[in-house]
């Protein structure tokens, strides 16, 4: 009896699941459709924008990012790095060709919506379930893409992803032995204090769940101190890196535009550049350092695909 019980339970649940998945369906697929272009067009544009900028002026903004969000993004910095001699050419070419597939079919997708075959004033997309809309945009998908193009795009993708993992793997490798280190020194101090005490207060049945779940705490917790170390190492010598790039395109910014240095329009002929970029490192490094080695509001939710681009290049460097 309770077992049926359970059963029609589970089939209520299911039943309702299925209901909500039908109501959101076509909401969320006309979300996807209207808000894909002006992704694609806000990125193309920034492209744009950034290669018809001066060559002094994209080394100024290049040693900006650097100089204030080096520490707060490692490994993205050091994964474009990577890309940059690692095939960051094919990768636009790819991005570039999966984005056009991908506005193929937000057209055919716009004009499959105005479709009213039966006449009857209403459009056809309005009229049927959430269940047959999805069946009906994946049909549309797979017969208006071309596969031999998204499927080359993306395996090009997954090539320079390994070459540039391969690459972060060795540079980060002292970040790497330093969680494994740490994790196993609280390890020891947990098996030793912490574990008895949890083990005592835990149900017989779910103690094989101790050592499992405090080896994971662990090796979180060392992981965590590891790439915050590793944040500061990144911090510091990006800030650096930066403000010394940062200097030398303003020295020849400002020489472009009639500021005079008595005469001296090139790096190399004075120390100006030197003594201004401790300047800006020192205030890139203050910057990190006081919000936390973390992008600040607003700009946490602007770069936050950033911020999980960095938690999943961590993982994948860690877990490797």
């Amino acid at each position: 009896m309770a077992a049926d019980d359970a059963e029609e339970t589970a089939a209520e649940v299911m039943a309702k699941a299925a209901e909500l998945l039908q109501k959101i369906a076509s909401p969320f697929i006309s979300f996807v459709f209207e808000s894909i272009p002006i992704v694609i067009n806000v990125a193309q544009s920034s492209y744009n924008f950034y290669k018809r900028l001066p060559t002094n002026y994209i080394h100024f903004l290049i040693g900006t990012i650097m100089c204030f969000f080096g520490g707060i993004y490692p490994t993205v910095f050091a994964a474009i790095e990577a890309a940059e001699h690692g095939g960051l050419t094919t990768v636009r070419k790819a991005l570039k060709d999966v984005s056009e597939e991908i506005l193929i079919i937000v057209e055919e997708s716009k004009k499959d919506d105005a479709t009213d075959e039966d006449k009857d004033g209403v459009n056809d997309v309005k009229q049927i379930s959430g269940k047959a809309l999805v069946k009906r945009k994946l049909k549309l998908v797979l017969t208006k893409m071309d596969p031999n193009k998204v499927n080359a795009a993306i395996q090009s993708i997954y090539k320079v992803w390994m070459s540039v993992l391969a690459v972060l793997t060795i540079k980060f490798a002292r970040t790497i032995a330093l969680a494994l280190s740490i994790s196993d020194f609280v390890k020891k101090f947990v098996n030793r204090f912490i574990l008895p005490i949890i083990r005592g207060a835990t149900p017989p049945e779910y103690k094989k769940w101790v050592p499992v779940i405090s080896d994971w705490c662990c090796k979180s917790i060392g992981i965590s101190i590891a790439w915050k170390v590793q944040s500061v190492i990144s911090a510091f010598a990006s800030s650096m890196a930066g403000g010394l790039i940062i200097s030398r395109a303003l020295l020849v910014i400002l020489s472009t535009n009639g500021f005079e240095f008595g005469g001296i329009n090139d790096h190399r002929d004075t120390i100006v550049d030197e003594i201004a970029s401790y300047f800006f490192a020192g205030l890139g490094f203050y910057f990190q350092f006081y919000f936390g080695f973390s992008a600040p509001f607003p700009l946490n939710i602007v770069l936050y695909p950033v911020q999980m681009m960095d938690y999943y290049i961590r993982h994948a460097v860690t877990s490797k």
